[in-house]
């Protein structure tokens, strides 16, 4: 596996972490729930393994994400560093946080984005009818 093959695995599987996390999971809950061993959960997790589609697909649906969530970064090339792709600073504080405070983190990036696909589409279309 080349460096480029080892980032990309580990940026996904820091979001497949935070979205276990984000649904309250432990990796054994995940892992019961899917079928497959906490070793393995655990695996996808760090980005050692990589999982088929059908895998991913129940992955996705399990965790309540799109395939977007993954894989949008790598698709773009948007980063040339693991780090860079998802900050570790923010990754490990949310971990802190109780289930409460993830909530209103989880409430608040949601109206951020609504905001954010709000504005776009204001400037879209500003761009046009100029």
């Amino acid at each position: 596996m080349n460096d480029v093959e080892k980032s990309y695995r580990q940026m996904i599987g820091k979001k497949i972490k935070l979205a276990r996390a984000r649904n309250n999971y432990t990796q054994e809950a995940l892992a019961e729930k899917l079928q497959l061993s906490t070793r393995y959960i655990s695996q996808l997790e760090r980005g050692i393994a990589f999982g088929s589609a059908t895998t991913l697909v129940n992955l996705c649906n399990a965790l309540e994400i799109n395939t977007n969530f993954l894989f949008e970064e790598v698709i773009n090339n948007n980063f040339t560093d693991t780090s860079k792709a998802l900050d570790e600073n923010f990754f490990n504080n949310y971990m802190q946080l109780n289930f409460y405070h993830r909530k209103i983190v989880n409430t608040l990036v949601d109206d951020l984005l609504k905001l954010q696909a709000s504005t776009s589409s204001k400037n879209d279309i500003n761009k046009i009818t100029k």
